[in-house]
């Protein structure tokens, strides 16, 4: 073999002579290692296994999400931490069972009782004896034969034979009392203290739910989300059976609580809403003691220079210790609570707010008279202290002027362009703007009551009507149109019954806030009509629990806009606070130049046109009514108020003769015996009537006829008023 000459120019290097150990090679080719799946594939591939193991039921929740990983982290470890004593437990509960086998055993139970029942105990006593001395004489022989075994196991083996044989007895005892249904040995004689295992054992939860009769024995409940600790708690979120309802876990919050051995006010039960809920999903939370006690909580609004009325206030906190913020804008605001309970304090909450921000104006009218609201004349627009007849009649002076700057505004928004003025509503812009004099004005009045029920007989628009009837006209007519003029109405009462309050203003406030009252009736006057039924009574607040109450909000908080209402701790504000709450708003208002009207001096009320005032009343009350004098009617007793409500058009003498007994208890949810006798006592008997049914049959129900109600109605309405009622006062 020859090699080829090397290139001109280039020196010959020596070349090794073949050998044996040598060969000629292949030829040798550079380049580089190519994936054969092109990138797109792959990230395909990728995409269809991370969707496999995020939707595949084979894989654990644990290994698809952090959170669930978390939890099951935390599970297990709770779970390594407890097991030394779980099993000590079970070895305990073993032996108690094998004892009490053994001396069923032992005394022949099972014999003895079969004699029992065949009544010849007294012909086979000699045989059980003799079998029960027979089954001794093999346990003492077990006995001695067990030692001698353990003796012999520690001669030949040593120690570490009797220690595998402990081991496996107390596996075996463990296996045997291990927790199951069933179980021998398992029914105590005396019930102990019950403790909130169901945090860690989920057959708890469910057994609780089953005693409160929420699911039935054969029913059982989803873990949506296992047991986590969530604050100063535990909470978990559940799935109910096909056909049960959240509303019904909530109603019945107090039997659940009962079965799960807590007070009603640790348990907090809420329905889960939105994308990620159902009508059957449940949201528990259980605190580990009382969420209402301790020290009082103090108002954020004292570590705030000022605020933006705009702003949700800072107004309490709920049991899991989220803070709960109340709009004011677009919204109004009743507050109904028993004396002592803490209503002052409610409303200067909301009053802070707006304190701090100079750009507000207020109306503080307290009718109680006292020193409560003394700090905010300094800062008030409009101030009236007191229940005297003057008082009342510059309360309604105020109100009329008001009612005519709102009339004004509208007038005005009218004319602004679309920039500014996009819906006819007032917008942050045109409150802070001075030329347009329009800011956001609240009216709160503490012991409306005081006021509304004021008897001075008066002419209004030709109308006679009382002073109180008139305050009450005013007022409804700011709830209703003043929210889109930027007025806010804050309303505080201690019973907004129907007298006190008409229906046509309590109807219309928006934003509801009860504390402790007297019983479910009154809650309900304050919270809305089937509230109680809900599954939110303020008659059930404890009365050390001051300033704690159930807020119905008109518009979204802290605690989701689906909320229907809540338990909340409020803040606490006493005078010293409160003082320098308003002083600081009086320095901001100086500072802006905002202050004006009683803060400075001027007491009166503008010059206003009281016709025109007279005139929007009137035609504001008979938008949903059949005139004012319907609107006010006097109250009815309850439960014929609640029965003429739900029949509405219908007990008209041109609507239905005849409703049912059945239909009646059902709809408004009382009990029937407590029905017929209240009803009775107003005067309406039942009767019984014919109805046809879907196959064409009749039959005979129990039922009111409608003109007897019509007749009760009228009765009670004679005996409210009474033969006086058209008596003026002077």
């Amino acid at each position: 073999m020859t090699s080829d000459p090397p290139p001109q120019g280039e020196p010959s290097l020596p070349v090794a002579a073949q050998t044996r150990e040598m060969a000629p090679a292949e030829q040798v080719y550079d380049g580089e290692v190519v994936d054969d799946l092109p990138r797109a594939v792959r990230r395909v591939v990728v995409h269809r296994f991370v969707n496999w193991w995020d939707r595949s039921r084979s894989v654990p929740l644990a290994l698809k999400c952090r959170p669930a990983l978390r939890q099951a982290t935390e599970d297990v470890i709770v779970w390594v931490v407890r097991s030394p004593w779980r099993f000590l437990g079970a070895v305990s509960r073993g032996v108690v069972v094998a004892v009490s086998e053994w001396r069923r055993w032992v005394r022949v139970h099972d014999y003895r009782q079969a004699a029992e029942r065949a009544e010849k105990l007294a012909d086979r006593f000699l045989e059980i004896r003799a079998l029960t001395l027979f089954r001794w004489k093999l346990t003492a022989a077990a006995i001695w034969a067990g030692a001698v075994a353990v003796v012999a196991v520690d001669l030949v083996y040593g120690a570490g034979a009797l220690w595998v044989t402990a081991g496996v007895g107390a596996v075996t005892l463990a296996v045997t009392g291990r927790r199951r249904d069933g179980s021998s040995g398992r029914t105590a004689v005396l019930a102990g203290p019950r403790t909130l295992t169901w945090t860690m054992d989920p057959q708890v939860l469910v057994d609780a739910f089953r005693d409160a009769k929420l699911v039935g024995k054969d029913e059982s409940l989803r873990l949506v989300e296992r047991a986590a600790r969530v604050g100063q708690g535990w909470a978990v979120t559940v799935d109910l059976p096909a056909t049960r309802k959240a509303a019904d876990v909530i109603k019945h919050r107090d039997a659940l609580a009962s079965a799960l051995a807590v007070d009603e006010v640790q348990l907090i039960v809420e329905r889960v809403r939105g994308t990620g809920g159902h009508a059957g999903r449940v949201f528990l939370w259980v605190a580990d003691a009382d969420p209402y006690s301790g020290p009082p909580l103090r108002t954020p609004l004292l570590d705030v220079e000022r605020w933006d009325a705009w702003r949700p206030v800072p107004f309490g906190r709920d049991a899991r210790q989220r803070r709960v913020d109340l709009p004011l804008v677009w919204t109004s605001l009743l507050v109904g609570a028993i004396p002592r309970q803490g209503k002052t304090f409610a409303i200067r909450l909301p009053a802070a707010g707006l304190i701090l921000d100079p750009h507000t104006r207020l109306y503080v009218f307290d009718g109680k008279g006292g020193k409560d609201w003394d700090a905010a004349e300094q800062v008030a627009y409009r101030f009236v202290r007191g229940d005297d007849l003057d008082h009342a009649h510059a309360v309604r002076d105020h109100l009329v002027e008001l009612v005519a700057e709102v009339q004004s505004r509208f007038a005005r928004m009218a004319t602004l362009d679309d920039e500014v003025c996009p819906e006819s509503k007032i917008t942050p812009a045109i409150s802070r703007n001075p030329d347009l004099g329009m800011p956001i004005t609240a009216v709160i009045i503490d012991e409306v009551h005081v006021f509304l029920e004021n008897p001075t007989r008066e002419h209004v628009g030709g109308t006679k009507t009382t002073l109180g009837e008139d305050i009450a006209d005013l007022l409804t007519y700011l709830v209703r149109k003043g929210p889109a003029a930027g007025v806010v109405v804050i309303l505080a009462t201690q019973r907004p019954d129907s007298t006190t309050i008409p229906s046509r203003l309590r109807a219309v406030l928006g934003s509801r806030f009860a504390l402790r009252v007297m019983d479910w009736r009154d809650s309900n006057i304050v919270l809305g009509e089937q509230m109680n039924t809900r599954g939110y009574d303020a008659s059930t607040l404890l009365h050390s629990h001051k300033g704690v109450g159930i807020l119905r909000p008109d518009g979204e908080t802290d605690a989701g806009a689906d909320v229907l209402a809540m338990t909340v701790r409020t803040y606490y504000m006493p005078n010293p606070q409160w003082r320098e709450i308003c002083a600081r708003g009086r320095a901001l208002r100086e500072s802006a130049g905002t202050l004006a009207g009683h803060a400075t001096g001027d007491h009166q009320p503008q010059a206003i046109d009281p016709a025109s005032v007279a005139k929007a009343l009137g035609a504001d009350a008979t938008v949903e009514t059949q005139g004012r004098s319907a609107e006010r009617s006097p109250a009815l007793p309850e439960p014929l108020a609640s029965v003429v409500d739900y029949l509405g058009d219908d007990l008209s003498p041109h609507g239905r003769e005849f409703v049912p007994t059945a239909e009646l208890t059902d709809e408004l949810d009382v009990e029937p015996t407590l029905f017929a006798r209240q009803m009775g006592e107003l005067g309406c008997r039942p009767t019984r009537h014919y109805l046809p049914t879907d196959d064409g049959a009749a039959r005979r129900v129990r039922g009111y006829l409608t003109a007897d109600i019509r007749t009760a109605v009228t009765r009670a309405a004679t005996d409210e008023t009474g033969p006086d009622a058209t008596t003026e006062t002077d």
